[in-house]
């Protein structure tokens, strides 16, 4: 999948920030920058004192760079795994703020610092805060992280841009740690899942038929299916989602009731790469004598290879099946 830089100019430079650089956030814009949800830092605050020093009329919350830097020291030791009142005292106690020192380092090497941080790499800003809130376990932020994604990019983009990175390094933290963070990317698929299905309206039939989407029988991995599902409803194609492990006969049966324009057949790994399968769902037919139509079938996922990508078309990416399959529902 294809990753997008984040953008981010440098605060820090040799020469003395610009005035605007000092101009105090808003709670709401902190809690974006730093990958929580508001209520967190207003939980953090009346629990902990991790608060602003000035608040303006009617108590607002205006949060300083000093604020800031507390609050970032904050969440990077509540993602390594510290808990959370300790990780207050030594937020304040290594920024210079008042109160008792934790039982932590107060400055750490930066191969430790990087200890409890997803591998992430290049990738949007977006990402490195869903990251954040994932290892946090924070749900509520990692909520309205992926509807603001969403929201903003769009299914395929903040899937292949927001989602994909931060779920790709939440396995590779997972597979390096033994069990460490399996509930964290049990968290974060149940939310992009929940995030997708939202985004999923159910589409009115067509004159060419649904397109329907299925993982080959035994595959489990029906993540990257949701995501199909949502770009699709997005572009008000109308789709049937079978999800994970449709049987042979299941998946051939429902083909013939529904009469789709396309089938897409998921398979994640080798071992569930069905070639068979597929070629029987190709040809098969329904309608009258003399009209008989049958679907074009799509592949989809690293599982397919070989004599199967060459035989049906396989797109690389979501965009792509995204058009592929708009272009069979419409029949153009």
């Amino acid at each position: 999948m294809s990753k997008s830089p984040a953008h981010r100019t440098p605060t820090e430079t040799a020469e003395p920030a610009a005035p605007t650089a000092h101009v105090p956030l808003t709670t709401g814009a902190l809690a974006r920058r730093l990958g929580v949800s508001p209520t967190t830092l207003r939980s953090w605050d009346r629990r902990y004192g991790i608060g602003p020093a000035v608040r303006d009329e009617g108590r607002h919350r205006r949060w300083s760079p000093r604020d800031i830097e507390v609050l970032e020291e904050m969440c990077r030791l509540t993602a390594s795994g510290v808990p959370p009142a300790e990780a207050a005292r030594a937020a304040r106690s290594s920024t210079g703020g008042p109160g008792p020192a934790a039982e932590v380092p107060a400055r750490e090497t930066p191969r430790s610092r990087a200890a409890g941080a997803l591998p992430l790499g290049d990738v949007r800003q977006e990402a490195r805060g869903l990251a954040r809130a994932a290892v946090r376990l924070d749900a509520p932020a990692i909520e309205e992280l992926l509807a603001a994604a969403v929201e903003q990019y769009g299914v395929v983009a903040a899937w292949q841009e927001v989602m994909m990175p931060t779920l790709n390094a939440v396995g590779r933290k997972w597979a390096s740690s033994g069990d460490r963070y399996v509930e964290v990317e049990h968290l974060l698929s149940w939310h992009v899942s929940t995030a997708l299905r939202r985004r999923a309206p159910a589409a009115p039939q067509s004159a060419t038929g649904p397109v329907v989407l299925a993982c080959a029988p035994g595959e489990q991995h029906s993540l990257p299916l949701e995501a199909l599902n949502a770009a699709l409803g997005e572009r008000g194609v109308p789709t049937r989602m079978f999800g994970a492990a449709v049987p042979g006969e299941t998946l051939v049966a429902a083909v013939r009731r529904l009469g789709p324009s396309a089938v897409f057949l998921w398979a994640q790994g080798r071992s569930t790469a069905d070639l068979p399968l597929a070629r029987h769902v190709a040809t098969t037919r329904w309608g009258v004598k003399g009209a008989r139509r049958r679907p074009a079938v799509v592949l989809g996922g690293p599982g397919w290879s070989g004599a199967a990508a060459r035989e049906m078309p396989w797109p690389a990416a979501l965009k792509d099946a995204v058009e592929l399959l708009s272009a069979a529902a419409t029949g153009s």
